[in-house]
């Protein structure tokens, strides 16, 4: 029978937040194993970086038709088989970029990404139901560290695998981690301790609340840093690879270099003391201007060099920072009536990225050379760490 605790106490505590850190971290492993991989076989069957660009903002643009209905989905099927539904798009992924090539990559592109945003959708509506505020920096800090160990190790072991034992290999292990991933989340739901319980609120309409959530500052605030980071991270795991390859290096280089900048996670517990001593703020901003110049050094730079690789580290420094705090904003700024209307826009932080990424680079590619596009990203950086200093000094 499952526990009945009082309303008071099913807010996680620090401890008991755990569970949602060891459940985010199988869902990333399963998809770091294809991270490095995806971009690379894109390159091979399309022939040129500027038709992996196309590729991508055409599965951009499925996955977002897919998550702004996520409400709908919601309704309809309740945000358990939601998830279950992300872990269905997952394995149909895996199926085409098995046996697919060309331009149905795309489509498998999409529905990877689609089952990513959703399981971040509902994941987010759960911490934000069940972890009080003064847990949120610790929860947040455990879950990147348990993330990060994960794609540490996933990008490396699926180029290996890929390599080493059989195009089929890191698929397979992909499916068996996604599948895995879905069992330990009912488990959650259905186990004697009920961790994730039923959604306690019903779901809305997006289209609605699109008004109210951009007419609040420090709202637009919290989203322009966590897409700004999420534009970034995209360019990492999309053009990192290639950056890799195109610099003269070997395959696996791409594999370790992903894992590396994944491994930055590790550092949260520290990223979590520095923010609790200097202030959360100051933290964000820092992190926002070291990636900003790493993305203008790799302006300067030029055509992709391996020296490059160690402004690619100093960027994704500054990233992994604002991974482990980038969400604090939003939610202690959040109204607590408005926690999960607001959550469903701040979410489109995702399909935002996975849309404007491949747009400007194809932008970009149409009237200069590839590496503007770093000192655009940089511009965009850049801004989002001057807005955040409008911010409350102690967040």
């Amino acid at each position: 029978m499952f526990d009945r605790r009082p309303t008071g106490l099913q807010a996680f505590s620090g401890h008991a937040g755990e569970p949602i850190a060891r459940l985010n971290a199988c869902e990333g492993f399963a998809r770091s194993l294809l991270m490095g991989l995806i971009p690379l076989l894109a390159l091979e069957a399309l022939g040129s970086k500027e038709m992996v660009t196309r590729a991508y903002l055409a599965a951009s643009i499925l996955t977002l038709l897919i998550t702004l209905n996520f409400a709908g989905l919601e309704r309809l099927l309740q945000r358990r088989w939601v998830v279950s539904l992300g872990v269905g798009f997952s394995l149909t992924a895996i199926t085409i970029l098995t046996f697919g090539d060309g331009w149905v990559m795309s489509i498998a592109i999409g529905l990877q990404s689609a089952a990513a945003s959703l399981f971040s959708i509902c994941l987010s509506l759960y911490i934000m139901d069940y972890i009080g505020k003064k847990e949120l920096i610790f929860t947040e800090s455990k879950r990147l560290m348990y993330t990060g160990i994960a794609w540490m190790i996933g990008p490396v072991l699926g180029l290996w695998l890929w390599k080493e034992v059989g195009h089929w290999a890191p698929f397979l292990l992909s499916a068996f981690a996604i599948c895995g991933m879905l069992c330990y989340f009912w488990f959650l739901r259905l186990g004697h301790s009920e961790v994730i319980r039923k959604a306690k609120k019903p779901s809305v309409n997006i289209l609605r609340i699109i008004p109210r959530y951009f007419a609040q500052p420090a709202l637009r605030i919290a989203y322009l840093i966590t897409l700004s980071r999420a534009i970034f991270w995209m360019t990492v795991f999309i053009y990192g690879p290639i950056y890799v390859v195109e610099s003269g290096l070997s395959t696996w280089v791409a594999g370790v270099f992903l894992s590396l900048v994944s491994s930055l996670l590790i550092i949260s517990p520290l990223i979590r003391r520095m923010a609790s001593h200097f202030g959360t703020r100051l933290v964000i901003v820092c992190a926002l201007w070291s990636t900003g110049i790493g993305m203008v050094m790799l302006y300067f730079l030029g055509e992709p060099q391996p020296i490059g690789l160690l402004f690619w580290m100093l960027a994704a420094l500054g990233g992994a920072v604002v991974d482990v705090l980038g969400n604090i904003p939003f939610m202690r700024m959040v109204k607590p009536r408005e926690r999960t209307e607001m959550t469903m826009i701040f979410s489109t932080w995702r399909e935002g990225s996975q849309l404007l990424t491949p747009l400007m680079v194809s932008l970009v590619l149409l009237v200069a050379p590839f590496e503007v596009f770093y000192l655009l990203l940089a511009t965009i950086l850049t801004s989002a760490a001057i807005m955040a200093t409008f911010l409350p000094r102690r967040l």
